[in-house]
């Protein structure tokens, strides 16, 4: 079978460019501890890869927490932040990986549920925002992921249709998102996704260093 038409690559952010969910898994153990309750794999589950109030949301439902959404989100943060400078890293693969898109001369962008303010913050501590043509956050659409609506609106802002984009998702929530606009989604889960289902996707990668995601871009660039 040939290889799509791939003419535009879109990232994640969040466990897929740079090791936020080890922090977040940091963060919500450390939150829950403090109020003598155990983070749980089904809990992450439920939160990774959606828009901070929707995961704060869960976490409040599926912990039966006593405290307003604004309340946890303001104290996790806080404890966020405190691990950034120790923990905080790219994941493998990522730097090769947009050296290469840049040969190819394709276009890429990022779409995240997290909002404007801290994409900056994480892209802007490695000196990575100015590689992307395009950026898509939280206040940029109405619904959050699985729902397609961030990665159509990609397509359309970085010209292309939706399957002519390479969509590069470490979550379930993502690739959903990503499956149901019609993009072409490969998943690179990590230690804390693994366990998800990625039956939507067209491959699953080991990392952003893998062969399957290497030959896309480098047949895209031939054609």
């Amino acid at each position: 079978m040939s290889s799509p038409k791939i003419r535009a690559v879109v990232f994640d952010l969040d466990g897929l460019m740079i090791n936020t969910e080890d922090v977040f898994h940091m963060t919500g153990t450390e939150l829950l501890r403090r109020r003598n309750k155990i983070a749980t794999k089904e809990l992450f589950a439920l939160m990774m890869g959606r828009r901070a109030n929707e995961s704060f949301a869960a976490m409040k439902q599926f912990m039966e927490l006593e405290e307003t959404i604004e309340a946890l989100a303001t104290e996790s943060w806080q404890i966020f932040d405190s691990f950034l400078d120790e923990h905080l890293g790219l994941m493998p693969g990522l730097t090769d990986l947009l050296d290469h898109i840049e040969r190819s001369g394709l276009p890429k962008g990022v779409a995240t549920s997290s909002d404007r303010e801290y994409l900056g913050r994480m892209l802007g501590r490695f000196g990575l925002f100015d590689r992307f043509q395009m950026t898509l956050t939280a206040e940029d659409v109405t619904h959050g992921k699985p729902h397609p609506e961030i990665y159509l609106t990609a397509a359309e802002r970085i010209g292309v249709a939706p399957h002519e984009m390479l969509v590069l998702e470490d979550s379930e929530a993502g690739t959903n998102a990503a499956a149901e606009a019609g993009a072409h989604i490969i998943s690179v889960p990590h230690a804390h996704s693994e366990h998800m289902d990625f039956s939507r996707a067209k491959a699953v990668a080991s990392s952003l260093a893998d062969p399957k995601i290497l030959s896309l871009i480098g047949s895209a660039a031939t054609k």
